[in-house]
């Protein structure tokens, strides 16, 4: 029913099909790139689109198609482990948090209200020049930031799922409290959290992207979508398709997580309504 309702929506067709193409990029990198991402040719400096380089080279003569193909593994795939690492974060302590309550539950949000207070992107600014320029530290730095939001948006599911009717029958029956999270409140927040982490995909390849193009995450010669727009800079008036090749691909894979994500929250939204309706007389 799920997969019936996303297929019947046309924006998250598209937008399947996009992140599809950019995994299966990603994986067949080293056989559909023309050329090594790495390997510099100075005489081919600046080169025009031909049939050697498609999309032309850089200012060293790198192949700039074969930096993009590559650039699937650092920008997405980099993107994916930050998310699955924040989500592993937040979803335990999210749980306990709404469904211990009491204490356990004050002194969780009141880490996290403080937290909260600064601003992430500034605080992960910080942690990253703290620890050092690498994509390696960069991560560290998005998993103590963002798990925060996430897990206080789980703690909301969570407080609103456990006084449902079907957990009180639950409990009334004997079924232990571990049982009750695993089986009934975990399973469903697991379709509104996977909205939810589809969706923030862009908001994750826009942040590593960002923060690479100002030297703090992926070193260069790292073929890396944000580093291939800071490397294009001084040549926006010379070569300016430098600077837009990369801004389309990154376009291209936000906009491609977004309409999957709009798609999966469409379709959730139909699947709750259609139990209501079945529900009610």
């Amino acid at each position: 029913m799920f997969q019936t309702r996303l297929l019947r929506t046309g924006a998250a067709q598209v937008g399947a099909a996009i992140v599809l193409l950019f995994l299966l990029t990603g994986l067949l990198a080293p056989w559909i790139a023309p050329a090594d991402p790495l390997q510099i040719h100075m005489e081919h400096k600046l080169s025009l689109p031909s049939l050697e380089y498609p999309l032309g080279t850089d200012h060293l003569g790198r192949c700039v198609l074969s930096r993009l193909i590559y650039g699937v593994r650092t920008s997405l795939y980099y993107s994916l482990i930050a998310l699955a690492a924040v989500f592993s974060i937040s979803v335990p302590i999210g749980l306990l948090a709404g469904y211990v309550g009491g204490k356990v539950d004050h002194f969780i949000m009141r880490i996290i209200d403080i937290l909260l207070a600064f601003p992430s992107l500034i605080l992960s600014l910080a942690i990253t020049a703290m620890l050092g320029p690498s994509m390696q530290n960069l991560l560290i730095a998005f998993v103590a930031v963002w798990w925060t939001g996430y897990a206080r948006v789980i703690r909301g599911m969570v407080l609103q799922i456990k006084e449902s009717d079907y957990i009180m029958a639950a409990r009334a029956a004997g079924t232990s409290h571990l049982q009750i999270v695993f089986r009934h409140i975990l399973l469903n927040t697991a379709r509104p959290i996977l909205v939810l982490a589809s969706m923030e995909v862009g908001t994750m390849i826009l942040s590593i992207a960002g923060l690479s193009f100002l030297g703090l995450g992926a070193q260069p010669p790292t073929p890396e979508w944000g580093i291939m727009l800071n490397d294009s800079r001084p040549y926006i008036q010379t070569a300016p398709r430098l600077l837009l090749f990369p801004g389309l691909t990154i376009m291209f894979a936000v906009l491609g997580f977004n309409l999957l994500g709009e798609g999966l929250k469409a379709s959730n939204r139909g699947m709750a309504k259609g139990r209501k309706e079945e529900v009610s007389p």
